[in-house]
């Protein structure tokens, strides 16, 4: 028994939509098993599926063929996460918050804020 790459990626919750699961398969963000995979491709237990999507790549095992899409608890009993953990958050400073009324910032106020958030020397 198998189940559409497309259908199960959107299925167990790895995409929004099962258009934009289609639409990674074409532009050969998905690989099942090594290789580039089209939307149809089978896909069945044991099979290694790497999605590149959000910034980052997931892998994932298949353990269970889904082809409706269910909750997320339901979803996460589907596959086993290989992925590497995600890449840590950068903080970014807090611009600075003008008074209401005091007017477009000058020249000097706009190089000050540029400064702080990092973006001159």
């Amino acid at each position: 028994m198998s189940a559409r790459v497309d259908s199960w990626i959107w299925a167990v919750r790895l995409t929004k939509t099962r258009s934009q699961a289609a639409a990674a398969c074409r532009a050969g963000h998905v690989k099942v098993n090594g290789d580039r995979a089209k939307p149809a491709q089978p896909v069945k237990p044991g099979d290694e599926v790497r999605v590149f999507h959000g910034g980052r790549e997931r892998i994932v095992e298949v353990k269970e063929l889904l082809t409706k899409r269910v909750g997320p608890p339901a979803a996460a009993e589907a596959y086993v996460d290989n992925s590497p953990p995600p890449p840590p958050r950068e903080h970014v400073a807090v611009a600075g918050v003008r008074e209401r009324g005091a007017g477009r910032p000058t020249k000097r106020d706009r190089r000050e804020l540029d400064q702080l958030r990092g973006l001159r020397p």
